[in-house]
C-alpha cells in the first residue's frame, strides 16, 4: 500500500531571501528506499526524515542543489587550517541516530544561539525525532572533544554519495569551524569509500547562512534545466 502524501505550501516570505516569496512542495515518504531517494537527491529534492521536499517558487530559482565531486576537491588554505586545527583533537563516531540528554541540550543551545545572533525562528523545545525516525538507515556522526559531546551530524550513506542532512554544534566552539570540520570529514569519508559526491543541499546567492557551501570547490550546482554544472562564481 502506497502510504505517500503529497501538497505545496501557501505562498510565503522567503526564509532564505526575506525579499522575495517562496514554496515548497513536500512529498511524505515513509517507506522509499535507498535507492530511489538517490534518484530524487539527483533531481533536487531534499530529505529530512520521511518528508521529502524542493523548491517551486513561481518567480524564483535561486536555491539550487550543490554537491561535491570527491576526486577534485582541493581544500582552501583556511580550511587546511581548520582540519589540522581539529584533526587528532576532534574524534568522530559514526552510529545509528538516537537521543540523549546530552544531545539535546546541545542541539537546544545550537538554536538559541542561532535565534539570538541570526535572527532563527525560536523553538519551544529540543526535539530530534525527524533526525531519528528515517525511512532508511542513516549515519550519525558525533563530534566530541574528550568527552564532550562538540557537535552531532546527520549523513545519508547512499551509493553513489554522502548526503548531509544536518550539523548542529556548540556555540562556545566557534573557533574550530566545526560546520567546515564536519564537511571536510564527509568528503574524506567519501573518499575513502570510494563514493564520487557530497550532497551539502541548497546554496542560495546572498543568503549568508548558505553561501559558505561554495567554499568548497570545486562543486557542482543543479540548473533549473536538471543540468549538474560547475559553479563559477
Amino acid at each position: 500500500m502506497d502510504r505517500r502524501r503529497t501538497f505545496v505550501s501557501t505562498l510565503s516570505s522567503c526564509e532564505y531571501l526575506p525579499d522575495r516569496l517562496w514554496q515548497l512542495r513536500y512529498e511524505i515518504r515513509p517507506e522509499i528506499g535507498e535507492g530511489e531517494y538517490m534518484t530524487l537527491l539527483r533531481e533536487g529534492w531534499r530529505r529530512i526524515g520521511p518528508a521529502l521536499f524542493r523548491p517551486e517558487c513561481p518567480s524564483c530559482h535561486m536555491c539550487q542543489s550543490l554537491r561535491v565531486p570527491v576526486g577534485t576537491f582541493r581544500p582552501g588554505e583556511s580550511q587546511r587550517r581548520v582540519w589540522k586545527k581539529n584533526d587528532g583533537e576532534v574524534t568522530i563516531t559514526i552510529a545509528r541516530p538516537s537521543s540523549s540528554r546530552e544531545k539535546l541540550e546541545l542541539f537546544g543551545r545550537f538554536h538559541e544561539h542561532g535565534h539570538e545572533a541570526k535572527a532563527w525562528p525560536p523553538r519551544e523545545h529540543a526535539d530530534l525525532a525527524l533526525f531519528i525516525q528515517n525511512p532508511f538507515p542513516v549515519e550519525e556522526w558525533s563530534y566530541r572533544v574528550g568527552d564532550r559531546l562538540v557537535g552531532v551530524g546527520y549523513v545519508d550513506a547512499l551509493s553513489e554519495g554522502l548526503s548531509a542532512i544536518y550539523f548542529y554544534h556548540d556555540p562556545l566552539e566557534h573557533r574550530r569551524s566545526l560546520g567546515t570540520f564536519n564537511i571536510m570529514a564527509i568528503i574524506a569519508a567519501a573518499r575513502d569509500r570510494g563514493l564520487p559526491h557530497v550532497y551539502l543541499g541548497y546554496y542560495v546567492r546572498g543568503c549568508r547562512s548558505l553561501e559558505y557551501k561554495a567554499r568548497f570547490r570545486p562543486n557542482e550546482i543543479l540548473r533549473p534545466d536538471g543540468e549538474w554544472r560547475t559553479l563559477t562564481e
